[in-house]
């Protein structure tokens, strides 16, 4: 990867005009859809791409392979590591540590079971910092849990604030942006999740000139729920300082767009790009996935692991339903335990759950209060309907490995994944990769949860609607082999045409690809990125259920005149880290063209020439 020859203006030194120009391109398909597409296409008849890839589609393989051989020297960032071997309950830890130790990256964090410093991955490392203690409580337990989390799942009644907590968060950002600056000399840098949201602008404020990407793993919520969040236009327009905004679903990244608009009276391209006083930021959707061929490999060799026996003990298979979560209220435990009483309500003995829950935040009232609620739940079930010999719910806290969780997903009948609202999931992927190909079990899967939208030949459920839940879970048990079979090669063929690795290998190919403003050749929109109000509105939405999305099918505005809105892209060269004719655009030229602003004729026919029409102000 080439350094970027311009730096993306921080926040005191903003390119006043940048929002009167913009890169036109054709709508573009999600990362996701063309690599389904590609796979689709692709000759079936492919070289074994090595043990660690055999569970991958033909041809998808050698992408991952490739990028990783020419992956660019990137610095990951999250505020929690994992480490290797260690128990996992899904999430980013679980998607990051394969990527990591294949790519070269270095991964940056800041809490987790590791000690401080540097420890070796595979081809990449792992740094852990020390966070200033003093704020670290109301940076992670305050604003990041108590207000960001519930808000970015569209939990209203949930949400909190604290000034104090806010000042926290803020430090703790321009702290990791400080300890940064020891790596600014690497390709680029990709940090992750809700921790850091103004983390791009505390480095674009330290002058750091390197492309840097965000990837967000929760939901993103509609105007009117994130506009509950205090700072919310504060966190909106610091997100602009990133070059590629990445999210789960394109729900998620249309509600952030419909904030960008509200909040700062932008309008963003068709495709998601957003001309700021901070520069160009692409929004594009990266659905996250799992390591199919591992998760396969791991539920194969279950049946020698004795710690996959010993949950099972005493278990029926036939009738056993398993749930793997971290006991967080987002995850819909409770609602779960309660549908699967309505069921043996119905028909005694006709299930039984296996429910791992290990312990989360603590540190956070709301949490232990939600502990208890489930404990309570688990206890009144198998107070109604177990026996001295036998507890229809198996209620496990300790943390499990990747291996073991594997094994329990083969061994379950049903796969009960009913989060009120996630990002992805992973936790349904992983129960879909762990299946026996011949006799596969059934995912009952929350249409809440981000990977309802790739697993849609999973079983559907309102994560709200108990009597709902519990006639589905109970038809998931009786479900014939033929319809098992089939849903569940729907669904493994999409998780292997697009794993981890692509995930990967997709987000950094568009942050190396995200500052080049306009390509010679094409064409840009006079008016995109302009504000179709020229004040900031508010919008209360009348969210469609627990999502909150909202009807964007106005989200950009284009002059509605007979002309073609554009002028030629050479006026403007290149902007980022590529080059032309061997030379890079030096960064004064690229502010001069920056510079003008393009007027389109109020009213009037087309003239024999479109482009003399236009007149330019200064």
């Amino acid at each position: 990867m080439e350094p970027a020859s311009n730096v993306k203006p921080s926040a005191s030194e903003t390119v006043a005009t940048a929002d009167s120009m913009l890169q036109k391109q054709p709508v573009e398909q999600t990362a996701f859809e063309q690599h389904l597409n590609e796979a689709q296409q692709r000759e079936p008849q492919q070289a074994d791409p090595g043990p660690s890839r055999r569970g991958v589609a033909p041809g998808v393989a050698e992408h991952i392979v490739a990028a990783e051989a020419q992956s660019p020297r990137l610095v990951v960032v999250s505020n929690r590591l994992s480490k290797p071997g260690g128990a996992m309950t899904g999430g980013l830890a679980a998607a990051l540590l394969p990527a990591v130790e294949r790519s070269g990256a270095l991964w940056v964090g800041a809490s987790g079971p590791l000690k401080a410093g540097n420890h070796e991955l595979g081809e990449g490392a792992l740094v852990k910092l020390d966070l200033p203690a003093a704020d670290y409580d109301r940076y992670y337990n305050g604003f990041s849990n108590s207000t960001l989390w519930p808000a970015l799942h569209s939990l209203r009644e949930r949400i909190s604030f604290s000034e104090d907590d806010y000042k926290s968060y803020r430090k703790m950002n321009a702290f990791m942006a400080d300890a940064l600056l020891d790596y600014k000399e690497r390709d680029a840098f990709w940090v992750h999740d809700y921790h850091w949201l103004t983390l791009g602008a505390e480095l674009r404020d330290r002058r750091v000139d390197r492309p840097i990407g965000f990837f967000l793993h929760t939901p993103w919520p509609a105007p009117g729920v994130m506009q509950l969040v205090r700072p919310h236009r504060e966190l909106i327009e610091a997100m602009l300082a990133y070059d590629l905004a990445g999210f789960q679903t394109d729900e998620d990244r249309q509600n952030f767009l419909a904030c960008v608009r509200a909040e700062l009276g932008l309008t963003p391209s068709e495709d998601g790009v957003v001309i700021s006083p901070r520069g160009i930021t692409r929004c594009q959707v990266f659905p996250i996935g799992i390591d199919t061929d591992k998760f396969a490999r791991y539920a194969k060799d279950a049946s020698s692991n004795p710690d996959v026996s010993k949950l099972l003990d005493g278990l029926n298979r036939e009738k056993l339903a398993v749930g793997v979560d971290r006991l967080d209220y987002t995850k819909g435990i409770d609602n779960r335990i309660q549908a699967v009483g309505r069921a043996l309500d119905k028909k005694p003995n006709s299930i039984a759950l296996l429910q791992v829950a290990t312990s989360s935040r603590d540190g956070i009232p709301s949490y232990r209060d939600y502990q208890n609620d489930v404990k309570a739940v688990v206890d009144d079930v198998n107070a109604r309907h177990g026996a001295d010999d036998w507890m229809p719910i198996r209620y496990e806290t300790e943390p499990v490995s990747q291996a073991v969780l594997a094994g329990l997903y083969r061994a379950a009948r049903v796969g009960v994944v009913t989060p009120l609202r996630d990002g992805m999931n992973l936790v349904a992927k992983e129960y879909v990769a762990a299946q026996d190909p011949i006799s596969p079990g059934v995912l009952v899967l929350s249409k809440y949860a981000g990977a309802a939208k790739e697993l849609d030949a999973a079983l559907l459920v309102d994560p709200n609607d108990i009597e709902g839940m519990a006639e589905t879970i109970a038809k998931a048990i009786e479900m014939p082999p033929e319809r098992r079979l089939d849903s569940y090669r729907k669904m493994i063929k999409k998780l292997q045409d697009y794993p981890i690795g692509a995930w990967w290998a997709d987000f950094v190919a568009k942050l190396e690809d995200s500052r080049i403003g306009v390509a010679a050749g094409d064409s840009i929109p006079l008016d995109a990125g302009a504000s179709s109000r020229s004040e900031s509105r508010t919008i209360h939405d009348d969210p469609a259920g627990p999502s909150g999305a909202i009807d964007h099918s106005e989200r950009v505005s284009y002059p509605d005149v007979a002309v073609p809105a554009t002028v030629p892209a050479d006026h403007f060269g290149h902007v980022g880290f590529g080059r032309i004719n061997d030379a890079a655009l030096p960064r004064d030229v690229l502010i001069s063209t920056l510079d003008r602003i393009w007027v389109l004729p109020a009213t009037g026919e087309p003239s024999a020439d479109s482009a003399s029409s236009l007149t330019r102000r200064s």
